[in-house]
């Protein structure tokens, strides 16, 4: 029976994903000749017509990996090789959470490995067709070890201790496991700026000049006091461009991707800027860190609820009870019922940044420097201004940007 459910859910899930970007070409062809008078004032012909052509790229190769990533989850899922992986590592050392721990880290290694040609070919392929790709396979190489080697570093004493608690503080471990889970990623907000991003970019303050003090005086005018603003080298890997602030309170700093910064002109970068300042100073940050936590507190009570139930590991070959593997299969197939959900999250998420725009338009005395940013972003990375609105629900987390420079623009 849970077998039977998983397959519908399996059929069900990738049947959406399907149906979703077949709306979606069908959108965007539809439109692809002549855009709509909105997105031809947005973008030029030719920019258009280029942007069109690498939405549906995009598309056909995501419905290629959406089947494939489907076919290994059934395969993975179904054929025994996870409670036989798992007989191979028990017996190394029995009932002993790190040997749990390491067969996690193993089976994510393992898992990873299937989808490496797709990585390659959306990157070295897709994304070069389109002049986006800046990497070069030795760097994309040395960030796959440097990603797996940062797995092990922080994720396998993270998994220890996660899958220790039960025996430390029994029945209630769930809890504490949020607890843990929830400070260890606060914890992270301050120290990946600092120890992680070093590793895969290079930060360089911000030079002096126009643009820093254009930019230190709009956080200070809109009451963001951050240690440092600084560049990242995005350059090296993508074209494609973005800014975002990281870390609180003392830790909190500005980052620029340096193709931001070629792309944009000073007012523009200053308007993207403010409505970065715009998320924390209308409390976005702590909203999102909450809802957060509500998610992961439910995901810990159905994964303890699960691993202590007759049927849901017994239904996959381990035994009733075995927390990591119930952990595996909590997070192989809880997508599969989040998929569902995601248009609510969108909405939060769209909500969101409509107040964050509103807060750059004030704090820049008009719309005009925003909307003359997002129409060059736009632009640059070639972005789908014509989604179908069902994609767009589930796939967008933003507006669209007709929907964006429609808010910005309205009389108040």
């Amino acid at each position: 029976m849970i077998l039977t459910v998983v397959v519908v859910l399996m059929v069900l899930h990738l049947g959406g994903e399907l149906l979703l970007d077949e709306l979606n070409r069908r959108e965007v062809r539809r439109h692809a000749t002549e855009a709509p008078p909105a997105v031809a004032a947005m973008m030029d012909a030719a920019s258009y017509a280029k942007s069109v052509d690498y939405t549906q790229a995009k598309l056909s190769f995501g419905m290629i990996t959406e089947v494939f990533d489907t076919l290994m989850l059934a395969l993975v899922v179904f054929s025994g090789v996870l409670p036989w992986l798992y007989a191979r590592f028990t017996p190394l050392a029995p009932a002993r959470s790190w040997i749990d721990a390491l067969f996690l880290i193993a089976v994510g290694a393992l898992l990873s490995v299937p989808s490496l040609p797709f990585d390659w070919w959306g990157q070295f392929r897709l994304e070069a067709r389109f002049g986006f790709n800046q990497s070069t396979l030795g760097l994309w190489i040395a960030d796959k070890f440097k990603g797996a080697a940062l797995a092990l570093v922080i994720g396998f004493p993270l998994l220890w201790a996660l899958l220790s608690l039960v025996r430390w503080v029994g029945q209630w471990w769930w809890l504490w496991g949020f607890a843990l889970l929830f400070v260890f990623q606060l914890a992270m907000i301050v120290l990946y700026p600092k120890l992680i991003l070093p590793l895969f970019n290079k930060l360089t303050p911000l030079a002096e000049g126009d643009l820093r003090t254009r930019l230190l005086a709009l956080a200070d005018r809109t009451g963001f006091r951050a240690r440092t603003i600084e560049v990242m080298d995005g350059s090296k890997r993508s074209g494609h461009s973005n800014a975002f602030f990281t870390g609180f309170g003392r830790f909190r700093r500005i980052v620029l991707f340096d193709t931001l910064m070629n792309q944009l002109a000073a007012e523009e970068l200053e308007a993207v800027l403010a409505h970065e300042i715009g998320h924390y100073r209308r409390g976005h940050i702590p909203k999102m860190l909450a809802l957060s936590a509500a998610m992961q507190l439910a995901a810990f009570g159905a994964i303890a609820w699960l691993a202590q139930s007759t049927w849901f590991n017994p239904a996959f070959g381990f035994a009733a009870g075995a927390l990591a593997p119930a952990f595996l299969l909590f997070g192989l197939l809880s997508g599969l019922v989040t998929f569902w959900f995601t248009p609510i999250a969108n909405i939060f998420s769209r909500k969101h940044e409509y107040e964050a725009d509103a807060f750059a338009r004030e704090a820049m005395g008009g719309p005009a420097p925003l909307v003359a940013a997002l129409r060059k972003l736009a632009q640059k990375n070639l972005s789908n201004l014509t989604p179908h609105p069902w994609y767009s629900g589930f796939h967008y987390s933003h507006p669209t940007l007709v929907e964006r420079e429609r808010a910005l623009t309205k009389v108040i």
